[in-house]
């Protein structure tokens, strides 16, 4: 159903809606031990309608804007604007979120609260990434 031409190796489709909506895994293969613990699975979702809750906790609605989320574990996720007036063009950005994190260019230590330094090196590891350290 989607258009996900571009999509890096490291995630995988988890899910697809008939309503268009999307949800992808990154290496779900590594993301179930003690080394990168299942909670903090990275996922991102492709979804429709009003944002007032969680992705996909209101379906049904009829706003015809569409969002992009990248979280990290279920509470912590990018605090960035990513609201599209058309599916095509949030796909676009869900491809194009999904390379920036398979490259290391999200900065996630700026997205916790509380630093997880020995899981955040691991994760620079796991995606190749070059985030700033303290």
């Amino acid at each position: 159903m989607a258009d996900l031409a571009g999509l890096p190796d490291s995630w995988t489709v988890w899910n697809e809606g008939e309503d268009g909506r999307v949800v992808l895994a990154y290496r779900p293969d590594v993301f179930n031990g003690d080394a990168f613990p299942a909670p903090c699975l990275p996922t991102l979702y492709l979804t429709h309608g009003r944002r007032t809750r969680r992705p996909g906790a209101n379906p049904g609605t009829v706003d015809d804007d569409w969002h992009v989320t990248l979280y990290l574990e279920p509470e912590v996720y990018l605090r960035e604007t990513n609201r599209f007036p058309s599916r095509p063009e949030a796909l676009e950005r869900l491809v194009e979120l999904a390379q920036a994190f398979a490259d290391g260019e999200i900065d996630y230590r700026d997205i916790y609260q509380v630093p997880r330094e020995e899981y955040f090196d691991r994760l620079d590891e796991l995606t190749g990434g070059t985030s700033v350290k303290d």
